[in-house]
């Protein structure tokens, strides 16, 4: 579907994104965020979600940028998320003018949208401080393994960190009907969660029962200390595959609380829930963290587990401006 130019002497023209640019999505986005792009693996279930609008920005018929806006928090926020501009165009503005046209485009399609959020992990400027403001922030771990050899050791592993006087704290995996009553407890977003908002794998959201009915879409596993008044909780996704190569995969865990043993707990808990579904690939895991436990978490993954850091300590920045 067509949409509107933002100005008359725009050399682009902007399309609401189809099943047919699938692979010109696969060229432009190629050797993003260093093969990690979570694009292709999300691009057909994005198209299709509602409440989200895809848009394609063309110049001549082809495709050289697109931005998603998703509609949360009730119809409160509008959630900005996988700007690409193609190689060859970056640096000429185009970037600048596909965000204003999405803004508009909200203001116009949405008026009940309050805010805009979007998160960030590259180093923020006095320019973004001026328009942006900083919700919450993550550190972010980053570590590769190979599937199959980890699982072999795991139980060992497990038995080595009991023995060196480390024995994993108790965790429990939250049945779908049980998610509700933990997670919108008042106790749990005030303490535990950053800013009262879940943040999954790029995506911030409120605790609020609407947007859990969004979560509970995705088949997250959610991983809590204790169900009664919760004081560390983690959530993971089925790992998919990523542009980095042939059988690599990408799982993604977020940790919400500041108790480092149970963080570890919670992190071996995942590892066995999520991995097998790699099968004999390898894995590229991200976590995400309070950033006081960087470097401890860094030194666990490294030293007890046997992973391997791929990138050193980043941020993860959730940003909020008024619309």
């Amino acid at each position: 579907m067509k949409l509107e130019r933002p100005s008359a002497d725009s050399q682009l023209e902007f399309v609401v994104a189809t099943e047919k640019e699938f692979e010109e999505i696969l060229a432009m986005s190629k050797g993003i965020y260093g093969g990690l792009d979570y694009l292709p693996s999300r691009y057909h279930a994005w198209i299709r979600e509602p409440n989200r609008t895809v848009v394609l920005a063309k110049k001549n018929g082809a495709v050289i940028g697109l931005q998603s806006v998703y509609i949360i928090d009730a119809g409160e926020t509008a959630l900005v998320e996988g700007l690409r501009v193609a190689p060859w165009e970056r640096g000429k503005g185009v970037a600048g003018v596909l965000q204003r046209f999405c803004s508009e485009m909200v203001k116009e399609k949405h008026p009940e949208v309050k805010v805009s959020r979007l998160t960030r992990d590259d180093k923020l400027g006095p320019k973004d401080f001026k328009k942006y403001r900083v919700i919450a922030k993550q550190g972010i771990l980053l570590v590769r393994f190979d599937a199959q050899e980890l699982l072999s050791r795991l139980d060992a592993v497990v038995l080595a960190l009991a023995e060196g006087g480390f024995c994993p704290e108790p965790s429990e995996l939250l049945l779908e009907s049980e998610v509700p009553e933990v997670i919108l407890q008042e106790s749990f977003q005030r303490e535990v969660l950053p800013n009262q908002t879940i943040i999954q794998d790029w995506q911030p959201f409120k605790a609020t029962a609407s947007n859990l009915g969004l979560l509970m879409k995705k088949d997250l596993c959610w991983v809590v200390d204790q169900k009664a008044r919760p004081t560390v909780a983690t959530l993971s996704t089925r790992p998919f595959p990523i542009p980095l190569g042939e059988d690599w995969f990408y799982l993604n865990i977020d940790a919400f609380g500041r108790d480092l043993a149970h963080v570890k707990s919670q992190l071996l808990h995942h590892l066995r829930l999520q991995v097998p579904a790699a099968q004999q690939g390898k894995v590229m895991c991200q976590l995400f963290l309070e950033p006081a436990l960087w470097l401890d978490m860094a030194t666990f993954c490294q030293s007890a587990l046997g992973l391997e850091l791929a990138k050193d300590y980043t941020e993860q920045y959730l940003l909020e401006s008024d619309i």
